[in-house]
């Protein structure tokens, strides 16, 4: 088995690191540097940063954010949100970014995910997909976009399937009905995108138990395993988390 990476998530406005339930209801959640400082003291294999509103207040991600955190850790960041063009993401990659994911852009875009695999690497490149559950779809769930506001009437599995065909590197699927939620990732949605792509899929939205880190691995068929709140909230730790999967046979580094 390939090596399961623990990635916490930064989920950014207004300077501070905050978090929701569903998207909304945001708390203050610590000082990102602080954050991500900690989160490399653990033993984070990979740190995501997402300006969450950046798309919604039609602005750039605040490339000094990037700058300030990737400057205190060594562990690959992905940052995310307010990523429209290839300047874009040359302009976060030089902020020290080494993975910029693209959202809303994508969609309206999709040859932005092949001329940006092109100019920079499709490692360099993760799509990002929020869904939530819609029985109207083949796969159950359809695309959100504009931060988990505007439902576009596509199925996310179709979807997932042509970012791969563009060259995207990464797939990052997050559940609506699952975000900040701590009752566990949606496995369903999670395993309906694993199963058609070839590539890292990072489970999203929901965990707040050892096992839901497993189950993502086993059941949702991830790679990676994001978390925000029980790791800003210290309910878990890194390590606890990386311990309970290597005793259960799984492949991380301690």
């Amino acid at each position: 088995m390939d090596k399961i990476n623990i990635m916490p998530c930064l989920d950014m406005k207004d300077g501070r690191v905050v978090k929701g339930v569903h998207f909304i209801d945001l708390k203050d959640a610590g000082d990102p540097v602080e954050c991500a400082a900690l989160y490399q003291d653990e033993g984070a294999d990979e740190l995501a940063m997402l300006d969450i509103a950046a798309t919604l207040e039609n602005r750039k991600t605040r490339l000094e954010w990037v700058e300030n955190v990737s400057s205190v850790i060594e562990m690959p960041l992905t940052v995310g949100g307010g990523i429209s063009s290839l300047e874009d993401i040359e302009l976060t990659l030089d902020a020290g970014a080494d993975n910029v994911s693209i959202n809303s852009a994508a969609f309206k875009n999709p040859q932005l995910i092949r001329k940006a695999a092109d100019e920079f690497g499709s490692k360099s490149i993760t799509v990002a997909i929020d869904g939530r559950r819609n029985p109207s779809m083949h796969s159950g769930f359809e695309l959100v976009v504009a931060g988990g506001t505007t439902p576009v009437g596509k199925d996310v599995v179709e979807w997932a399937v042509e970012c791969q065909e563009l060259g995207a590197g990464t797939i990052l699927p997050t559940s609506m009905d699952g975000d900040g939620t701590r009752d566990g990732y949606d496995l369903e949605y999670t395993k309906a995108i694993a199963e058609v792509v070839d590539l890292p899929v990072i489970a999203s939205g929901g965990a707040g138990e050892l096992s839901h880190f497993y189950d993502a691995v086993v059941e949702g068929g991830a790679d990676i395993l994001l978390a925000a709140s029980v790791f800003h909230f210290r309910i878990l730790s890194i390590m606890e988390v990386k311990e309970y999967l290597k005793e259960r046979g799984l492949n991380v580094s301690l």
